[in-house]
């Protein structure tokens, strides 16, 4: 069957696999605001990320509510502590029974969240380089190298400390899955697809360029959540991310 042919299936394999690597980010205030994101947004979007703007609000026990409703919840607090504070603070998000949690640091930060996760399927993912960030961001920060560089040593760190991958930009991705012989996931933020204005994002890419370069999901939050039909503007980038897995 051919990519064409199977994109005009009513309910596609490939429909549904770029569905799979769409998380949608829930960044608002306020639990009953997401709630009604998650509402209108219904069956077509089964992943979404939990922030720390969440987090004091309530976010633990909506994580929880979302899991109850058959999705899954990628919990976005970027841990960065001691390692017993680290191993402790992931085995309780273990035991949410979340999908994706974010930890970043050296690597003994990044084994002791290894460890802290024990044997449940929660998958710890390591925070690279901000998207928000570029050159003369990371270059205030006191690092002498480009983005690029910094990503991929980071990367590499997070692999040989057991995570299970990386939060990084499209624009990084390939060089990843090339320096780590394509052993770490690959969770791109600040996607932002054609005509949409990047907001603080600086380092971005349209869902397309990202599933392309690599990218095993994309978050997307605003150009979905601040969409006039957020349901009609999800439903347009899974196609997108469809078409661009047919074509791999």
């Amino acid at each position: 069957m051919t990519a064409l042919a199977e994109l005009r299936r009513p309910e596609s394999d490939i429909i549904q696999q770029a569905r799979e690597k769409l998380i949608v980010a829930l960044d608002f205030s306020t639990i009953s605001e997401a709630e009604r994101m998650v509402e209108r947004l219904g069956d077509e979007v089964n992943f979404y990320k939990v922030g720390l703007g969440l987090q004091l609000a309530g976010g633990d026990t909506f994580a929880k509510s979302l899991l109850k409703k058959q999705k899954h919840v990628f919990l976005d607090y970027k841990y960065f502590d001691i390692e017993e504070t680290i191993r402790n603070a992931v085995a309780r998000a273990a035991e949410l029974g979340v999908t994706f949690l974010t930890v970043h640091g050296a690597g003994g930060i990044l084994s002791a969240a290894v460890e802290g996760r024990g044997n449940s399927h929660l998958k710890i993912l390591c925070v690279t380089v901000l998207t928000s960030l570029d050159a003369e961001d990371i270059k205030e920060m006191g690092f002498d190298c480009n983005v690029e560089e910094l990503v991929i040593h980071r990367a590499i760190k997070a692999m040989n400390a057991g995570c299970d991958g990386v939060i990084a930009s499209a624009l990084e991705a390939a060089e990843i899955k090339k320096k780590t012989g394509n052993k770490l996931m690959i969770v791109s933020p600040g996607i932002r697809p054609e005509g949409s204005p990047p907001g603080d994002q600086k380092r971005t890419a349209t869902p397309c360029e990202a599933i392309r370069a690599g990218a095993d999901y994309v978050v997307i939050g605003r150009p979905i959540t601040q969409a006039a039909d957020p349901k009609g503007r999800a439903s347009e980038i899974i196609k997108e991310m469809a078409s661009a897995l047919a074509h791999i």
